[in-house]
């Protein structure tokens, strides 16, 4: 038998052990975090009966004009090179592409589908490269504020175990490292673009596919540019659009408490909030699901949440901010499609109609 055979049999195998490893994460997963509330299931249902429900439309209402800051990001990151786009349309683009992520490939699918849908909505190369990479630059730090103030917040109040400041400030130092080496990239662009083709033509090799060294140059030059653009004073409107996101987002989860009969105050709502989702994020679960579930009822019941509350709240919560968001982006990857028209490399100016 042949190495190349080997190799490809050990290949087909790892797959099938992943195939089946990651629903029983997922299931592990389930079981820790449904089995401790099963006490708590009758408490739950009275909570879910007297339910507030002009605070429950105001959750809606709020997670609404969370998605449409996203699409208020779009817009404006488009705008920095004299392009148009609705705020409407880049809601569109930005619900449809996070599920294409979630479903199939990851934050890389995400790029590329925003990409191809901003190319089609006749938004030059250079818009679409800045709307496609730098949204998740403004949300990350958006997210860090709310989970540094919840960090400080939770350690005033001595209510973090040692795992759970371990791995909060893990998450944190990994965004700060990040940050960091985009910042000395900027000073050094050279050294980080020797980098980048060093490491993007490692990872081709692992994968045993062709590489070419220019795609990576011709994409770190244009986020060069796009850091340029931003340092212009492009980047109020942006980190506008993540502020309204992540501020709508929490108000989805405090109009949660005012209608299950339990409102918290902002130290509180920042506490159990930010943290969950960054750690969510550096998880390897889809959405961080989950982790983030698990670590916001462990939170929210160390700061007196009252059992019952925080599994109604955190449940109806994820629903509105994941479940259902990604129930709708996926009707609109076949419309989007549809809708885009092709364009060519060099693209057109036009603004969209």
């Amino acid at each position: 038998m042949t190495s190349e055979s080997i190799d490809s049999s050990t290949g087909r195998s790892l797959v099938r052990v992943l195939r089946y490893l990651l629903p029983l994460v997922l299931l592990g997963l389930a079981v820790h975090v449904i089995l401790p509330q099963i006490a708590t299931i009758e408490r739950s249902l009275q909570v879910i009966e007297g339910m507030v429900w002009w605070a429950v439309a105001l959750a809606v209402a709020t997670q609404v004009l969370s998605y449409l800051g996203s699409g208020y990001l779009l817009k404006t990151l488009v705008a920095i090179m004299g392009q148009r786009l609705s705020v409407a349309r880049g809601t569109a683009i930005f619900a449809a592409a996070s599920s294409m992520g979630l479903v199939a490939g990851g934050p890389v699918s995400n790029v590329a589908a925003t990409f191809r849908w901003m190319r089609g909505s006749d938004v030059s190369t250079e818009g679409a490269v800045l709307a496609s990479s730098l949204p998740t630059v403004f949300y990350d730090s958006a997210m860090a504020v709310a989970g540094i103030f919840g960090l400080v917040q939770l350690l005033v109040l001595h209510d973090l175990s040692i795992l759970q400041t371990i791995g909060f400030g893990f998450t944190l130092l990994v965004l700060s490292l990040i940050a960091g080496v985009a910042i000395w990239g900027t000073r050094h662009r050279t050294r980080l673009t020797t980098l980048a083709v060093r490491l993007t033509g490692r990872w081709a090799k692992l994968r045993r596919r062709p590489y070419d060294p220019g795609t990576t140059e011709t994409a770190v030059g244009r986020w060069f540019g796009a850091w340029d653009a931003l340092r212009a004073g492009g980047w109020r409107g942006p980190m506008l659009g993540a502020a309204l996101n992540t501020g709508f987002d929490m108000l989805t989860l405090y109009f949660l408490f005012v209608a299950a009969g339990h409102p918290v105050s902002l130290g509180v709502l920042l506490a159990g909030y930010g943290l969950p989702l960054l750690l969510g994020k550096v998880s390897f679960l889809p959405g961080g699901v989950g982790i983030v579930e698990a670590t916001m009822a462990a939170l929210y019941n160390g700061l007196g949440v009252p059992n019952g509350v925080t599994v109604v709240v955190i449940l109806i919560y994820r629903l509105m901010s994941f479940w259902l968001p990604l129930l709708v982006g996926l009707p609109l990857i076949p419309y989007l499609q549809h809708v885009s028209r092709p364009t060519s490399e060099g693209g057109s100016n036009d603004p969209v109609r």
